[in-house]
């Protein structure tokens, strides 16, 4: 072929080829549910967060802290710390960032009214915060605290000028919305979608996108429909079954990740006397809540068969486990093992607890939050019904079901949290710790599960400075609520993403899908 022909089939495949465009679409599996960053401690809204507002410090893919509008950061004392911030930042409307900020989003974000999930437990120890100039500040803690850095990457910073009295539906209107981050909101339509486009004064690299929208699309079906439609570009968290499909597809990539999110159940421990959905066998309520005996919780714990939720119903997109932490995780205890299924001693069980019968127990979890959470929850009480305890499966949008379960309605959860500090002392404070308002402890303790000795040993762990002791510690903590069954372990989740050719994304063990990691393939 000559070079002329050469060049001109060159150029028939470039008018053949669209070129991509500098708008962007993702198709989101959960709702985001308020652009207001410190209404919920919820991961779809932490993660949507990050596009509009910066934390101090932020987590790299592996979740370790990084500088973000603070440069640096000291332990001057066991109890105080010094950060430096970031100089020449802007908000949204042109006004500067100064420490000032700071010290605002640090009142506001655990007093946010009518918040489902608080933030309180990140700023636990937060006694004090001085501003010394502009671009420095001091915190002093009530007690020593060697992952405050770490903690504050879940704290995004509003401004005081456009905060100071400003409501989560001013926020949510984009009146509010007002951020230091790569993108600034156009539009939100609460469950649909979300519309934001560049911050051309942002601080930070400049971004490949003029505009990105993201679509809510919870049924993991219609996602991967949208993306080989070409409706979206990304996806977040694939269906499990439809893998093999995109794989096979050339003009897909995946990408993977191990996570640290695991799936648990919560049961009930606000009540002594009878629970809401809990019954004996003729529908009437039980004269006390079973869940508070220890007996009760193996029994439903050794029903369970992990590696048939890991391998079948999440067809190998996730590992048994029988803690909240992967191994090679900080506080990983090896001393843990995966339990395995034994229907014959949790049958003895719940005999021996005074229920040779069983009982009648309503299960409840979200539908469109995690991947196959209705159809996870679905097999669990499939589990415990052959033991006796006849089970049904309420499973409800994650909006309702998250603010039912803050305001202690369920008697038993199916529930997850992603430890995004990459640390097995996340779940520990904010879920296994005693619930605790005025001390900021125990902030997602949703099901009110109390242990006073336990409560010691979380404390003085998350307080130890030294790494190594402070580990050991955890892992033991770790132990102590795993044999307590605080919360009973099923599975940890491994996180996909799929985008279309030529786009690639850089996967995240904290699960969160950022703009700001997708890039074109050059």
């Amino acid at each position: 072929m000559t070079p002329r022909l050469i060049a001109a089939a060159l150029a028939a495949v470039a008018l053949a080829t669209p070129a991509l465009a500098d708008d962007l679409r993702i198709g989101l599996s959960a709702p985001v549910t308020s652009i207001d960053p410190h209404f919920a401690n919820a991961a779809p809204n932490s993660s949507f967060a990050r596009h509009i507002f910066d934390p101090l410090v932020v987590r790299g893919t592996d979740g370790r802290p990084m500088p973000n509008l603070a440069l640096s950061w000291t332990a001057l004392e066991d109890n105080l710390w010094e950060f430096k911030l970031r100089p020449g930042v802007t908000w949204h409307d042109g006004k500067p960032f100064t420490a000032d900020d700071v010290a605002f989003s640090f009142n506001r974000a655990p007093n946010v009214p009518n918040s489902p999930a608080s933030f309180g437990g990140a700023l636990r120890t937060v006694a004090r915060v001085e501003v010394v100039d502009p671009l420095t500040l001091r915190i002093t803690t009530s007690a020593p605290t060697p992952n405050l850095p770490i903690d504050l990457t879940a704290i995004a910073i509003v401004s005081r000028h456009v905060g100071e009295g400003a409501t989560t539906a001013d926020y949510n209107a984009g009146k509010a919305a007002i951020g230091t981050g790569p993108f600034r909101l156009l539009s939100y339509s609460a469950g649909s979608s979300i519309e934001v486009e560049r911050n051309p004064a942002w601080w930070g690299p400049k971004q490949d996108w003029d505009k990105v929208t993201f679509r809510i699309i919870p049924n993991p079906g219609a996602r991967t429909a949208a993306l080989l439609s070409g409706d979206v570009e990304l996806i977040a968290a694939p269906s499990a079954s439809d893998l093999p499909r995109l794989r096979g597809d050339q003009n897909v990539r995946i990408f993977e990740r191990q996570g640290s999110r695991a799936l648990f159940l919560s049961p009930d421990f606000s009540r002594e006397g009878s629970s809401p959905f809990i019954t004996d066998n003729e529908g009437k309520p039980l004269a006390g809540n079973p869940m508070r005996d220890l007996r009760v919780r193996q029994a439903l714990s050794l029903a369970i068969s992990r590696q048939g939720l890991a391998e079948r119903v999440q067809q190998g997109m996730a590992e048994a486990t029988g803690q909240w932490m992967p191994p090679g995780a900080f506080g990983h205890n090896p001393a843990i093992p995966v339990p395995q299924q034994d229907l014959a001693r949790a049958r003895a069980l719940l005999a021996e607890a005074g229920f040779p019968n069983g009982f009648r127990l309503t299960l409840h979890a979200s539908n469109d939050r995690y991947p196959a959470d209705g159809q996870t929850a679905q097999a669990v009480a499939q589990m415990w019904s052959r033991i006796g305890v006849a089970t049904t499966v309420e499973a409800l949008p994650f909006s309702t079901y998250l603010t039912r379960l803050a305001k202690q309605e369920y008697s038993m959860v199916q529930n997850s949290w992603g430890s995004t500090t990459g640390e097995a002392g996340s779940v520990l404070l904010n879920i296994v710790h005693s619930y605790d308002a005025p001390r900021r402890l125990g902030a997602s303790n949703d099901t009110r599960y109390v242990n006073p000795d336990l409560d010691r040993m979380i404390e003085e762990a998350l307080s130890t400075m030294d790494p190594a002791e402070r580990e050991r510690r955890v892992a033991a903590a770790v132990k102590a609520s795993v044999d307590d069954l605080a919360l009973i372990p099923m599975i940890l989740f491994k996180a996909a993403w799929a985008a279309r050719r030529p786009l690639t994304y850089e996967p995240r063990m904290d699960e969160q899908t950022l703009v700001m990691g997708i890039r074109r393939e050059r």
